[in-house]
Parts: structure tokens; sequence; C-alpha cells
């Protein structure tokens, strides 16, 4: 049976090189007019114009770019986002290495990306997510295995507040307390066809969610009356013609608008913004 199924696929292969090649006889090669390229070339010239003015004030740092910054031995940072909430940014721990007790300026929120990290008896692995209000005290936070996690509110790449940070995890706990949600508690809810949200905090004003799309979802347009950003967890994302992909992050400015957002092969990504 074999046999005959490849003698067949033989035959088949060569009546279309035959077709092909009889075609091929027949067909005359001929080069675009000067004006025909010229005109292609003015209405690309057009929609990329067009599309970089409807996209004005988006900023996406791609996981590929960006710079790398020692912080101390065995952890570096990337910087994404400065605001006067605290810096957005990637942080990098190396097998074996540990942040200092600190108080923080700012409410913290941080997402495991890879990896997994400890804090005191805590355990928090990939999609884990922590949030630490302002003047809350962390323990050292360690990494047994490496890590690289996502922080938002953070003092890192601020030397004055990460000094101030320092000396005020010296100082006693006090009431404030941290919270973890992990990626396998809380509730998703389906907010229109196959578009999912999880949330994870608010303050009545901004929240901070997670959102999970289905292959093939869309969403509509929307405005941002209040600074909105997103970390691409795992798939991707079209923002009007920008493509948001897995360890982007991407930031919309208060007073800025995301055209329609479709999403090939699904998608799952934090985003804070307004309520």
């Amino acid at each position: 049976m074999k046999t005959q199924a490849k003698d067949i696929t033989d035959i088949e292969n060569n009546d279309q090189s035959e077709v092909f090649g009889l075609l091929s006889e027949h067909l005359n090669v001929t080069s675009p007019s000067q004006t025909l390229l010229d005109s292609l070339g003015k209405r690309l010239e057009n929609r990329i114009q067009t599309s970089i003015a409807k996209h004005a004030g988006l900023r996406t740092v791609r996981s590929r770019e960006g710079v790398w910054l020692d912080l101390m031995p065995g952890i570096r940072y990337k910087p994404l986002w400065e605001s006067l909430q605290g810096n957005s940014v990637l942080v990098e721990f190396a097998p074996g290495s540990a942040l200092p007790l600190h108080r923080h300026s700012y409410l913290e929120e941080g997402i495991v990306l890879s990896g997994g990290l400890q804090l005191d008896d805590l355990e928090l692995t990939q999609f884990d997510y922590h949030v630490s209000p302002a003047g809350s005290r962390h323990g050292r936070i360690r990494s047994k295995q490496g890590a690289l996690a996502y922080l938002r509110g953070s003092s890192v790449g601020q030397p004055l507040s990460m000094f101030k940070e320092v000396l005020g995890g010296l100082l006693p706990k006090n009431h404030k307390e941290s919270e973890s949600i992990t990626a396998g508690e809380g509730e998703w809810i389906e907010i229109q066809t196959g578009v999912f949200q999880k949330d994870l905090w608010t303050d009545g004003t901004v929240a901070s969610r997670f959102f999970r799309l289905n292959a093939g979802t869309y969403m509509d347009r929307h405005y941002h009356p209040l600074e909105e950003e997103c970390m691409m967890l795992s798939g991707d994302i079209f923002l009007g013609d920008i493509l948001v992909q897995e360890g982007d992050y991407h930031v919309a400015p208060a007073g800025t608008e995301h055209l329609e957002m479709f999403s090939d092969t699904g998608a799952l990504l934090y985003v804070r913004g307004a309520v």
C-alpha cells in the first residue's frame, strides 16, 4: 500500500511540474512602470505616517530592547518607565541572590515572570502577583533558583529613594501588610466573549488586573483618562498597528487612545489603569 501511495504521489508531482512548465512558456515578464512604483511608494508612506499619528504617545519596550544595569551583586535591572508613583522595571535575580530588608516608598506591585522568589516563608513562582502598600516593610527577597520579575511602583533606579528604603527596613514592622495572589487564585470573569478579567488591586480610581484573551478575540478601541501600563505575560496582541508580544512592556500615557485590539494566538497580560 505504501508503494502504491508513493507512485500516485510521484505521478501527481510530475503532472503538476508539466502543467507549470507549459504555463511558464507563455508567461511574459513585465516590469511595473515607474509611475506605478511611485504611486505604491506614496501610498505606503501615507499609510505609515497615518499609523504613526494614530499611535502618537504610546510607548513599547521590547523584551530584546533596553539596557540592563547592575543593582548589586547577582541582581540587575532594566528601566521601563518612570512616574511620580515609582518606576516600572524588570529585575533579574541570579541563583542565590537577595535584596536587603527595605520599607516601600510607594505602593509596589510585582509579578514573577519566570523562576521563583522567596519572601520569608512565602514562595512565589511564575505569574504570581504580590502587592506592598507604601510604608510596608519587606524582609529579604531571595531567589534560590534565579528569577525574572516585573516591578511597578519601585524605587529601583532612584538612588535616594532606594537608600531611604533600605534605612527604613531597619525599623520595626507596622500594620501595613503585603498581599499575594498566586496564579491559581482569584476569580476570572468573562467581560465579553473571549475576554476574561481577574482583579488584583484597586484604590477605587486605579485598578490592576490580569486579562486573558482567547485566540481570535477583538476588543473595541478605548481612551485613557489616566496612564495605563501593560506587561505582556504570554501570547501576543495587536494594539491597532502595534504588535505587543510575550515579555514586552507597553504604556499609554493619560490622554492617549488604543485602537481596536486583536489577538491571533491568545494572550495573558497585566494591565494597570483607570477603573
